[in-house]
């Protein structure tokens, strides 16, 4: 174990692991004060990060340059997932309102996705963006099952999906209807494989806390089965490296795994790990955002999407 922030540093479970990191970098407690802490998202261009406090009803702002934080936007709606899209423009899941946005280069909100078959979504929850510009996005219902990170309502839509989102045509479609609670979601580095969390032990006492893997076929996929399943809480973001490994947020820190399912290490941080993304100018800082917390640790790995 290395770290200097107590309950912190890199486990070695697999000897892969040992070439993800260098043995005297430490995690970084960049901020605390959230509520719930999610969605980060970098900015390349500016060199700074965003991240969403859910019940705060707020997104902040992280600086690398100058190591301050500040709030981004605030009301937002609940913000809980963020992405940047092949326009540099951020990609919001927003459970108040319910529906995925765009916040374009001018500040103005674009609404990508708020309804499918005339009902509104449950509480958009995390969200990637493919090269060819459509959002994929989960829809559990967090966001309406108190009022704490949303407004409490009951579904409209019968279960809880993953959809595809076509921002120049309006079109939405449901990719993914076998999940209990949908959340997670990632593309591996050539987008032939989706990765999607599965969290419905938090409404199941023995069900899923899994990610599993699809094929992508064009506009369908097709299932490949469980990719793997959390020995710590369970599994909430997760982000792919250029080698094709995951990094997921899990109870215990951040877990590592192999392309082939492997559990290959462990970040510890000493509060649940919402979610993750890449950044910093090389693509290999890893931020981590953890219930009150923001915490970063440099990694021998580069994000294989922009966030």
């Amino acid at each position: 174990m290395f770290g200097d922030i107590e309950g912190t540093g890199f486990e070695v479970l697999d000897e892969r692991f040992e070439s993800c990191f260098v043995g005297h970098v430490t995690v970084e407690r960049l901020w605390t004060g959230g509520r719930w802490l999610e969605g980060p998202a970098w900015f390349a261009g500016g060199r700074y990060l965003v991240f969403s406090d859910i019940p705060n009803d707020r997104i902040m702002r992280y600086d690398e340059t100058s190591g301050m934080v500040s709030v981004f936007r605030a009301p937002a709606n609940n913000a809980n997932g963020n992405t940047v899209d092949t326009q540099g423009r951020l990609v919001t899941c927003e459970h108040r309102a319910r529906r995925v946005t765009r916040t374009e280069h001018d500040g103005a909100i674009t609404v990508i996705a708020d309804r499918f078959g005339g009902k509104r979504l449950n509480s958009p929850n995390d969200v990637v963006v493919h090269s060819d510009g459509t959002v994929w996005f989960s829809d559990p219902p967090y966001g309406i099952a108190t009022d704490y990170e949303g407004d409490r309502a009951e579904q409209e839509i019968v279960g809880c999906h993953v959809y595809r989102a076509d921002p120049v045509t309006g079109e939405v479609a449901r990719v993914v209807s076998t999940m209990a609670k949908p959340n997670g979601l990632a593309f591996s580095p050539d987008e032939t494989v989706l990765y999607v969390g599965d969290t419905g032990i938090t409404h199941q006492k023995d069900g899923p806390k899994h990610i599993c893997k699809f094929a992508v076929e064009g506009d369908m996929l097709h299932e490949l089965g469980v990719f793997a399943t959390c020995s710590a809480g369970l599994f909430d973001g997760f982000r792919v490296d250029t080698a094709g490994r995951v990094w997921a947020g899990a109870g215990d820190g951040v877990h590592c795994f192999d392309p082939d399912g492997t559990l290959i290490g462990k970040i510890r941080i000493p509060e649940t790990v919402a979610n993750l993304t890449f950044g910093g100018p090389k693509r290999n800082r890893l931020f981590i955002t953890a219930r009150q917390s923001l915490y970063a640790v440099f990694v021998v790995a580069n994000a294989a999407a922009r966030s």
